[in-house]
Protein backbone atom coordinates (compact mmCIF):
# COMPACT_ATOMS: atom_id res chain seq x y z
CA UNK A 1 0.00 0.00 0.00
CA UNK A 2 0.92 3.33 -0.04
CA UNK A 3 3.39 4.98 2.22
CA UNK A 4 0.34 7.61 2.95
CA UNK A 5 2.27 8.31 6.39
CA UNK A 6 5.18 10.60 4.91
CA UNK A 7 2.74 12.43 2.19
CA UNK A 8 3.57 15.89 2.64
CA UNK A 9 2.00 18.48 0.04
CA UNK A 10 4.88 18.92 -2.93
CA UNK A 11 4.20 22.41 -3.33
CA UNK A 12 7.25 24.97 -2.29
CA UNK A 13 6.19 28.52 -1.64
CA UNK A 14 7.85 31.79 -1.22
CA UNK A 15 8.69 34.05 1.61
CA UNK A 16 7.69 37.80 1.96
CA UNK A 17 8.71 40.20 -1.00
CA UNK A 18 8.90 37.05 -3.72
CA UNK A 19 12.18 36.24 -2.27
CA UNK A 20 12.40 32.17 -2.34
CA UNK A 21 12.56 30.22 0.85
CA UNK A 22 14.10 27.16 0.65
CA UNK A 23 12.61 24.07 1.95
CA UNK A 24 13.87 23.49 6.04
CA UNK A 25 14.56 20.03 7.20
CA UNK A 26 11.87 19.44 10.30
CA UNK A 27 9.17 21.83 8.48
CA UNK A 28 6.25 21.45 6.67
CA UNK A 29 6.38 22.44 2.74
CA UNK A 30 4.04 25.85 2.11
CA UNK A 31 0.89 25.04 0.66
CA UNK A 32 -1.54 27.97 0.28
CA UNK A 33 -3.84 26.56 -2.65
CA UNK A 34 -7.20 25.67 -1.83
CA UNK A 35 -9.26 23.62 -3.34
CA UNK A 36 -6.94 21.51 -5.54
CA UNK A 37 -7.97 18.23 -3.98
CA UNK A 38 -4.59 18.25 -2.93
CA UNK A 39 -5.72 18.45 1.19
CA UNK A 40 -5.27 16.21 3.57
CA UNK A 41 -8.54 16.35 4.65
CA UNK A 42 -9.23 15.34 0.92
CA UNK A 43 -6.62 12.78 0.54
CA UNK A 44 -8.72 11.32 4.21
CA UNK A 45 -11.97 11.11 2.14
CA UNK A 46 -10.28 9.53 -0.70
CA UNK A 47 -9.10 6.46 1.31
CA UNK A 48 -12.82 5.41 1.58
CA UNK A 49 -12.83 4.53 -1.98
CA UNK A 50 -10.11 1.86 -0.87
CA UNK A 51 -10.99 1.03 2.91
CA UNK A 52 -14.52 2.02 3.58
CA UNK A 53 -15.46 2.93 6.99
CA UNK A 54 -18.17 -0.18 7.10
CA UNK A 55 -15.11 -2.51 6.76
CA UNK A 56 -14.10 -1.94 9.75
CA UNK A 57 -16.63 -4.38 11.25
CA UNK A 58 -14.51 -7.26 10.29
CA UNK A 59 -13.23 -9.61 12.91
CA UNK A 60 -10.72 -11.18 10.37
CA UNK A 61 -10.12 -15.27 10.62
CA UNK A 62 -9.63 -16.87 13.80
CA UNK A 63 -8.07 -19.86 12.68
CA UNK A 64 -5.66 -18.25 10.01
CA UNK A 65 -2.41 -19.40 11.97
CA UNK A 66 -3.55 -17.73 15.34
CA UNK A 67 -2.48 -19.89 18.47
CA UNK A 68 -4.71 -20.36 20.89
CA UNK A 69 -5.02 -18.87 24.41
CA UNK A 70 -2.61 -21.06 26.13
CA UNK A 71 0.27 -20.88 23.80
CA UNK A 72 -0.52 -17.09 23.24
CA UNK A 73 0.48 -16.65 27.07
CA UNK A 74 3.38 -18.88 26.86
CA UNK A 75 4.97 -17.25 24.17
CA UNK A 76 4.14 -14.08 25.43
CA UNK A 77 6.10 -15.33 28.67
CA UNK A 78 9.55 -16.11 27.11
CA UNK A 79 12.60 -14.13 28.52
CA UNK A 80 10.65 -13.37 31.33
CA UNK A 81 10.96 -14.56 35.21
CA UNK A 82 9.87 -17.69 35.09
CA UNK A 83 8.99 -17.62 38.50
CA UNK A 84 6.60 -15.36 38.42
CA UNK A 85 5.05 -16.49 34.85
CA UNK A 86 1.97 -18.55 37.53
CA UNK A 87 0.92 -15.00 39.07
CA UNK A 88 0.91 -13.71 35.52
CA UNK A 89 -1.61 -15.96 34.58
CA UNK A 90 -3.51 -15.82 37.32
CA UNK A 91 -4.06 -12.45 36.97
CA UNK A 92 -5.13 -12.87 33.42
CA UNK A 93 -7.07 -15.78 34.38
CA UNK A 94 -9.30 -13.24 36.81
CA UNK A 95 -11.51 -12.06 34.21
CA UNK A 96 -12.06 -11.53 30.31
CA UNK A 97 -10.98 -7.96 30.48
CA UNK A 98 -7.98 -9.03 32.74
CA UNK A 99 -7.19 -11.25 29.59
CA UNK A 100 -7.35 -8.50 27.34
CA UNK A 101 -4.88 -6.19 29.30
CA UNK A 102 -2.19 -9.50 29.19
CA UNK A 103 -2.68 -10.27 25.52
CA UNK A 104 -1.66 -7.09 23.36
CA UNK A 105 0.57 -9.17 21.07
CA UNK A 106 -2.79 -12.17 20.49
CA UNK A 107 -4.95 -8.97 19.65
CA UNK A 108 -2.13 -7.47 17.30
CA UNK A 109 -2.09 -10.97 15.70
CA UNK A 110 -5.48 -10.30 14.92
CA UNK A 111 -6.02 -6.74 14.02
CA UNK A 112 -3.33 -7.55 11.30
CA UNK A 113 -5.74 -9.62 9.77
CA UNK A 114 -8.83 -6.52 9.46
CA UNK A 115 -8.66 -3.36 7.21
CA UNK A 116 -6.39 -0.48 7.89
CA UNK A 117 -6.14 2.80 6.07
CA UNK A 118 -2.48 3.28 6.23
CA UNK A 119 -2.55 6.06 7.95
CA UNK A 120 -0.02 5.93 10.42
CA UNK A 121 0.64 7.45 14.16
CA UNK A 122 2.69 6.32 17.45
CA UNK A 123 -0.20 4.44 19.06
CA UNK A 124 0.29 3.14 22.55
CA UNK A 125 -0.44 -0.25 21.21
CA UNK A 126 -2.20 -1.10 24.73
CA UNK A 127 -4.58 1.73 24.73
CA UNK A 128 -7.37 -0.33 26.71
CA UNK A 129 -9.70 1.15 29.33
CA UNK A 130 -7.46 0.50 32.01
CA UNK A 131 -4.60 2.31 30.81
CA UNK A 132 -5.93 5.52 31.17
CA UNK A 133 -5.40 7.69 34.48
CA UNK A 134 -3.48 10.57 36.69
CA UNK A 135 -1.21 11.51 37.44
CA UNK A 136 0.95 14.43 38.94
CA UNK A 137 3.01 17.11 36.65
CA UNK A 138 6.20 18.82 37.77
CA UNK A 139 4.26 21.18 40.03
CA UNK A 140 1.71 18.68 41.30
CA UNK A 141 -1.33 19.37 39.58
CA UNK A 142 -3.08 16.01 38.01
CA UNK A 143 -3.57 15.52 35.01
CA UNK A 144 -5.42 12.36 32.82
CA UNK A 145 -3.78 10.51 29.97
CA UNK A 146 -3.08 7.28 28.56
CA UNK A 147 0.15 6.59 31.11
CA UNK A 148 1.40 3.17 29.72
CA UNK A 149 3.17 2.89 26.90
CA UNK A 150 5.65 -0.79 26.71
CA UNK A 151 3.96 -1.88 23.49
CA UNK A 152 4.09 2.03 22.00
CA UNK A 153 5.30 1.83 18.52
CA UNK A 154 4.47 3.61 14.82
CA UNK A 155 1.64 1.73 13.77
CA UNK A 156 -2.12 1.98 12.29
CA UNK A 157 -3.88 4.18 14.92
CA UNK A 158 -7.14 2.12 14.10
CA UNK A 159 -5.34 -0.74 16.28
CA UNK A 160 -5.51 1.47 19.59
CA UNK A 161 -8.77 2.46 18.70
CA UNK A 162 -10.62 -0.71 18.38
CA UNK A 163 -8.90 -2.12 21.76
CA UNK A 164 -10.29 0.89 23.39
CA UNK A 165 -13.96 -0.09 22.52
CA UNK A 166 -13.25 -3.58 22.96
CA UNK A 167 -12.19 -2.93 26.27
CA UNK A 168 -15.10 -1.01 27.21
CA UNK A 169 -17.46 -3.64 26.51
CA UNK A 170 -15.97 -6.39 28.04
CA UNK A 171 -15.29 -3.32 31.23
CA UNK A 172 -19.31 -2.99 30.90
CA UNK A 173 -20.08 -6.88 31.15
CA UNK A 174 -17.84 -7.33 33.70
CA UNK A 175 -19.75 -4.29 35.84
CA UNK A 176 -22.79 -5.79 35.11
CA UNK A 177 -24.02 -3.49 32.40
CA UNK A 178 -26.48 -4.99 30.11
CA UNK A 179 -25.44 -5.61 25.88
CA UNK A 180 -26.64 -2.65 24.93
CA UNK A 181 -25.32 -0.60 27.29
CA UNK A 182 -21.92 -2.60 26.13
CA UNK A 183 -22.24 -1.60 22.76
CA UNK A 184 -23.01 2.25 23.31
CA UNK A 185 -19.89 2.44 25.43
CA UNK A 186 -17.66 0.94 22.47
CA UNK A 187 -19.89 3.03 19.95
CA UNK A 188 -19.23 6.50 22.17
CA UNK A 189 -15.77 5.56 22.41
CA UNK A 190 -15.40 5.67 18.36
CA UNK A 191 -17.64 8.58 18.35
CA UNK A 192 -15.52 10.80 20.87
CA UNK A 193 -12.36 10.24 19.15
CA UNK A 194 -13.76 10.91 15.47
CA UNK A 195 -15.73 14.17 17.00
CA UNK A 196 -12.51 14.94 18.59
CA UNK A 197 -10.57 14.33 15.56
CA UNK A 198 -12.76 16.37 13.68
CA UNK A 199 -12.22 19.50 16.16
CA UNK A 200 -8.71 19.59 16.45
CA UNK A 201 -8.38 19.33 12.17
CA UNK A 202 -10.03 22.97 12.48
CA UNK A 203 -8.11 24.28 15.02
CA UNK A 204 -4.48 26.05 14.19
CA UNK A 205 -2.05 24.29 14.30
CA UNK A 206 -0.04 24.84 18.02
CA UNK A 207 -3.80 25.09 19.33
CA UNK A 208 -4.64 21.93 18.75
CA UNK A 209 -1.61 20.33 20.25
CA UNK A 210 -2.65 21.65 23.71
CA UNK A 211 -6.15 21.38 22.55
CA UNK A 212 -9.07 19.96 25.07
CA UNK A 213 -7.57 21.32 29.07
CA UNK A 214 -8.27 18.26 31.21
CA UNK A 215 -10.46 20.19 32.99
CA UNK A 216 -12.52 20.78 30.42
CA UNK A 217 -12.38 16.97 29.35
CA UNK A 218 -15.86 16.30 31.19
CA UNK A 219 -17.98 19.28 29.69
CA UNK A 220 -16.44 18.40 26.09
CA UNK A 221 -17.37 14.46 26.34
CA UNK A 222 -20.20 14.83 28.23
CA UNK A 223 -19.47 12.66 30.83
CA UNK A 224 -20.87 14.53 33.95
CA UNK A 225 -21.93 11.05 35.45
CA UNK A 226 -18.12 10.85 35.87
CA UNK A 227 -17.39 13.39 38.50
CA UNK A 228 -17.94 12.27 41.37
CA UNK A 229 -15.89 9.05 40.57
CA UNK A 230 -13.05 11.18 39.35
CA UNK A 231 -12.88 13.29 42.38
CA UNK A 232 -12.46 10.20 44.59
CA UNK A 233 -10.20 9.05 42.59
CA UNK A 234 -8.27 12.32 42.76
CA UNK A 235 -8.25 12.42 46.19
CA UNK A 236 -6.42 9.47 46.47
CA UNK A 237 -4.09 9.93 43.47
CA UNK A 238 -3.13 13.64 45.84
CA UNK A 239 -1.88 10.92 48.39
CA UNK A 240 -0.26 8.46 46.15
CA UNK A 241 3.51 9.67 46.69
CA UNK A 242 7.08 8.27 46.98
CA UNK A 243 6.20 9.59 50.75
CA UNK A 244 3.73 7.15 51.31
CA UNK A 245 4.93 4.17 49.72
CA UNK A 246 8.09 4.49 51.55
CA UNK A 247 6.55 4.76 54.76
CA UNK A 248 4.72 1.56 53.78
CA UNK A 249 7.74 -0.29 52.42
CA UNK A 250 10.71 0.60 54.01
CA UNK A 251 12.16 0.65 57.70
CA UNK A 252 14.80 2.82 58.98
CA UNK A 253 18.13 1.51 59.51
CA UNK A 254 20.45 1.77 62.46
CA UNK A 255 22.34 4.62 60.47
CA UNK A 256 19.36 6.67 59.73
CA UNK A 257 18.80 5.84 56.19
CA UNK A 258 16.12 3.59 54.91
CA UNK A 259 15.61 0.22 53.23
CA UNK A 260 13.39 -2.14 51.77
CA UNK A 261 11.76 -4.39 53.54
CA UNK A 262 10.72 -7.96 52.00
CA UNK A 263 6.76 -8.38 51.14
CA UNK A 264 6.64 -11.12 49.08
CA UNK A 265 5.40 -11.97 46.44
CA UNK A 266 5.51 -8.28 44.96
CA UNK A 267 8.27 -6.71 47.16
CA UNK A 268 11.90 -8.60 48.03
CA UNK A 269 15.17 -7.02 48.47
CA UNK A 270 17.74 -8.52 46.26
CA UNK A 271 21.44 -9.36 46.81
CA UNK A 272 23.81 -6.63 46.97
CA UNK A 273 25.69 -7.48 43.33
CA UNK A 274 21.83 -6.88 42.00
CA UNK A 275 20.84 -3.85 44.11
CA UNK A 276 24.92 -2.07 42.71
CA UNK A 277 24.34 -2.90 39.10
CA UNK A 278 20.77 -1.64 39.26
CA UNK A 279 22.12 1.47 41.09
CA UNK A 280 24.88 1.88 38.72
CA UNK A 281 22.58 2.05 36.06
CA UNK A 282 21.27 5.10 37.12
CA UNK A 283 24.39 7.01 35.85
CA UNK A 284 23.45 6.23 32.21
CA UNK A 285 19.87 6.80 33.16
CA UNK A 286 20.94 10.26 34.58
CA UNK A 287 23.10 11.09 30.77
CA UNK A 288 19.37 10.72 28.91
CA UNK A 289 17.61 13.66 31.42
CA UNK A 290 17.53 17.06 29.76
CA UNK A 291 20.60 18.80 31.84
CA UNK A 292 17.58 21.12 33.99
CA UNK A 293 17.18 18.19 35.90
CA UNK A 294 20.34 17.12 36.71
CA UNK A 295 20.92 19.29 40.00
CA UNK A 296 17.53 17.65 41.36
CA UNK A 297 18.61 14.63 41.24
CA UNK A 298 22.26 15.81 43.27
CA UNK A 299 20.24 16.32 45.85
CA UNK A 300 19.32 12.71 46.44
CA UNK A 301 21.66 9.76 47.96
CA UNK A 302 20.79 6.16 46.48
CA UNK A 303 19.70 4.00 49.64
CA UNK A 304 18.35 0.81 48.87
CA UNK A 305 17.20 -0.99 45.63
CA UNK A 306 14.84 -3.97 45.49
CA UNK A 307 12.56 -6.21 43.52
CA UNK A 308 8.92 -5.16 42.72
CA UNK A 309 5.86 -7.11 40.34
CA UNK A 310 4.44 -4.90 38.60
CA UNK A 311 0.83 -4.61 36.26
CA UNK A 312 -1.15 -7.76 34.74
CA UNK A 313 0.68 -7.29 31.03
CA UNK A 314 3.49 -6.42 32.55
CA UNK A 315 4.24 -9.35 35.20
CA UNK A 316 7.45 -11.04 34.67
CA UNK A 317 9.56 -8.65 33.02
CA UNK A 318 12.17 -7.44 35.74
CA UNK A 319 11.09 -4.34 37.69
CA UNK A 320 13.09 -2.46 40.59
CA UNK A 321 12.08 0.38 43.30
CA UNK A 322 15.20 2.70 43.85
CA UNK A 323 14.49 4.39 47.23
CA UNK A 324 16.32 7.80 47.44
CA UNK A 325 16.97 10.52 49.96
CA UNK A 326 17.43 14.27 50.24
CA UNK A 327 19.26 15.69 52.85
CA UNK A 328 15.88 15.86 55.18
CA UNK A 329 15.08 12.38 54.80
CA UNK A 330 12.49 13.13 52.66
CA UNK A 331 12.14 9.67 49.38
CA UNK A 332 11.85 9.79 46.43
CA UNK A 333 11.06 6.41 44.33
CA UNK A 334 12.21 5.88 40.68
CA UNK A 335 10.91 2.46 39.26
CA UNK A 336 13.64 0.70 36.71
CA UNK A 337 11.08 -1.44 34.47
CA UNK A 338 12.57 -3.76 32.23
CA UNK A 339 11.52 -2.61 28.30
CA UNK A 340 10.73 -5.63 26.21
CA UNK A 341 10.14 -5.53 22.48
CA UNK A 342 6.43 -4.14 21.61
CA UNK A 343 4.39 -6.97 20.88
CA UNK A 344 2.91 -5.46 17.86
CA UNK A 345 6.05 -5.55 15.83
CA UNK A 346 5.92 -8.64 14.29
CA UNK A 347 2.34 -7.79 12.93
CA UNK A 348 3.15 -4.15 11.19
CA UNK A 349 4.65 -5.48 8.06
CA UNK A 350 1.42 -7.22 7.45
CA UNK A 351 -0.14 -4.17 7.17
CA UNK A 352 2.36 -2.35 5.12
CA UNK A 353 4.57 -1.01 8.01
CA UNK A 354 8.22 -1.30 8.38
CA UNK A 355 9.75 -2.70 11.60
CA UNK A 356 11.19 0.19 13.37
CA UNK A 357 15.02 0.16 14.08
CA UNK A 358 15.08 0.24 17.70
CA UNK A 359 18.74 1.30 19.44
CA UNK A 360 17.23 1.10 23.49
CA UNK A 361 13.57 -0.34 24.17
CA UNK A 362 13.83 2.04 27.00
CA UNK A 363 14.61 5.02 24.89
CA UNK A 364 11.63 3.29 22.66
CA UNK A 365 8.98 3.78 25.35
CA UNK A 366 9.90 7.14 26.86
CA UNK A 367 9.97 8.89 23.16
CA UNK A 368 6.91 7.37 22.38
CA UNK A 369 5.05 8.57 26.02
CA UNK A 370 6.45 12.02 25.27
CA UNK A 371 5.02 12.18 21.76
CA UNK A 372 1.82 11.32 22.89
CA UNK A 373 0.89 12.53 25.95
CA UNK A 374 0.68 16.58 26.58
CA UNK A 375 2.26 16.42 30.39
CA UNK A 376 4.73 13.60 30.91
CA UNK A 377 7.02 13.03 33.76
CA UNK A 378 9.89 15.38 33.78
CA UNK A 379 12.50 12.69 35.27
CA UNK A 380 11.88 10.17 32.50
CA UNK A 381 14.84 7.78 31.19
CA UNK A 382 16.22 4.70 30.41
CA UNK A 383 19.20 2.91 31.33
CA UNK A 384 20.87 -0.73 30.57
CA UNK A 385 21.06 -3.16 33.22
CA UNK A 386 22.95 -6.39 32.88
CA UNK A 387 22.67 -5.92 29.35
CA UNK A 388 18.88 -5.48 29.53
CA UNK A 389 17.23 -1.84 28.76
CA UNK A 390 15.18 -0.21 30.90
CA UNK A 391 12.74 2.44 31.31
CA UNK A 392 13.07 4.95 34.26
CA UNK A 393 9.96 7.09 35.55
CA UNK A 394 9.25 8.22 39.28
CA UNK A 395 7.05 5.49 41.02
CA UNK A 396 3.90 6.93 42.13
CA UNK A 397 4.02 10.24 41.09
CA UNK A 398 0.21 10.76 42.27
CA UNK A 399 -0.98 7.76 40.49
CA UNK A 400 -4.34 7.41 40.08
CA UNK A 401 -6.81 5.45 37.91
CA UNK A 402 -10.30 4.41 37.67
CA UNK A 403 -11.26 1.12 37.34
CA UNK A 404 -13.42 0.48 34.47
CA UNK A 405 -14.78 -2.56 35.22
CA UNK A 406 -16.53 -1.10 38.61
CA UNK A 407 -18.24 1.53 36.71
CA UNK A 408 -22.21 1.88 37.39
CA UNK A 409 -24.14 1.44 33.96
CA UNK A 410 -24.32 4.98 33.48
CA UNK A 411 -21.01 5.46 33.32
CA UNK A 412 -19.53 3.16 31.40
CA UNK A 413 -20.38 4.99 28.18
CA UNK A 414 -19.28 8.65 29.84
CA UNK A 415 -15.75 7.00 30.51
CA UNK A 416 -15.67 5.89 27.11
CA UNK A 417 -16.00 9.00 25.21
CA UNK A 418 -13.51 10.50 27.56
CA UNK A 419 -11.06 8.25 26.81
CA UNK A 420 -11.61 8.08 23.08
CA UNK A 421 -11.18 12.13 23.53
CA UNK A 422 -8.01 11.75 25.06
CA UNK A 423 -6.92 8.78 22.57
CA UNK A 424 -7.28 10.94 19.37
CA UNK A 425 -5.59 14.26 21.20
CA UNK A 426 -2.90 11.85 21.69
CA UNK A 427 -2.95 10.06 18.21
CA UNK A 428 -3.02 13.85 16.64
CA UNK A 429 0.55 14.71 17.44
CA UNK A 430 1.79 12.36 15.21
CA UNK A 431 -0.86 12.01 12.54
CA UNK A 432 -2.09 14.96 10.75
CA UNK A 433 -5.75 15.24 12.45
CA UNK A 434 -6.88 16.60 9.11
CA UNK A 435 -5.84 13.41 7.29
CA UNK A 436 -7.46 10.97 9.79
CA UNK A 437 -10.72 13.55 10.40
CA UNK A 438 -11.16 13.30 6.68
CA UNK A 439 -11.35 9.62 6.78
CA UNK A 440 -13.24 9.50 9.82
CA UNK A 441 -16.01 11.95 8.32
CA UNK A 442 -19.20 13.79 9.96
CA UNK A 443 -21.79 10.74 10.39
CA UNK A 444 -21.86 7.62 12.19
CA UNK A 445 -20.98 4.89 9.63
CA UNK A 446 -17.53 4.54 11.60
CA UNK A 447 -19.26 3.80 15.10
CA UNK A 448 -20.74 1.88 13.91
CA UNK A 449 -18.83 -0.08 12.49
CA UNK A 450 -16.27 -0.46 15.42
CA UNK A 451 -19.06 -1.18 17.77
CA UNK A 452 -19.64 -4.32 16.03
CA UNK A 453 -16.44 -5.09 15.97
CA UNK A 454 -15.69 -4.59 19.33
CA UNK A 455 -18.33 -6.32 20.80
CA UNK A 456 -17.62 -9.39 18.51
CA UNK A 457 -14.30 -9.61 19.68
CA UNK A 458 -14.87 -9.20 22.83
CA UNK A 459 -16.62 -12.13 22.65
CA UNK A 460 -14.12 -13.96 21.10
CA UNK A 461 -11.94 -12.90 24.43
CA UNK A 462 -14.19 -14.06 26.39
CA UNK A 463 -13.69 -17.32 24.72
CA UNK A 464 -9.84 -17.26 25.10
CA UNK A 465 -10.32 -16.54 28.76
CA UNK A 466 -12.91 -19.68 28.86
CA UNK A 467 -9.59 -21.67 26.96
CA UNK A 468 -7.02 -20.24 29.46
CA UNK A 469 -9.44 -20.88 32.85
CA UNK A 470 -9.76 -24.57 31.34
CA UNK A 471 -5.85 -24.99 30.79
CA UNK A 472 -5.31 -23.61 34.14
CA UNK A 473 -7.93 -26.29 35.87
CA UNK A 474 -6.44 -29.10 33.80
CA UNK A 475 -2.98 -28.61 34.82
CA UNK A 476 -1.81 -27.61 31.53
CA UNK A 477 -0.23 -24.10 32.72
CA UNK A 478 -0.12 -22.77 36.37
CA UNK A 479 -1.80 -20.24 37.91
CA UNK A 480 -1.15 -18.11 41.09
CA UNK A 481 -4.71 -16.94 42.01
CA UNK A 482 -5.69 -13.52 43.95
CA UNK A 483 -2.16 -12.39 43.55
Amino acid sequence: MGDIRTETPARRGTGGGGARIPEVPGFGTVDRVRGTGESPKTRGKALRERVPRSSHDALGPAADGRPDAVRAVEESSRGRVAGLTPIRVGRMAATPFAFLRGSAGLMAHDLARTPVTGVGAQICGDAHAANFGLYGDARGRLVIDLNDFDETVTGPWEWDLKRLATSLVLAGREAGADEDVCRAAAFDTVGAYRRTMRLLARLPAADAWNAIADEELVSYTDARDLLGTLERVAEKARGNTSARFAAKATEECPDGGRRFVDAPPVLRRVPDAEAAAVAASLGEYVETLPEDRLPLLARYAIHDVAFRVVGTGSVGTRSYVVLLLDHRGEPLVLQVKEARPSALVPYLPEVGFAVPEVAHEGRRVVLGQKRMQVVSDNLLGWTTVGGRPYQVRQFRNRKGSVDPAALSAGQVDDYGRMTGALLARAHAHSADPRLVAGYCGKNEELDEAMARFAVAYADRTEADHADLLAAVRSGRIAAELGV
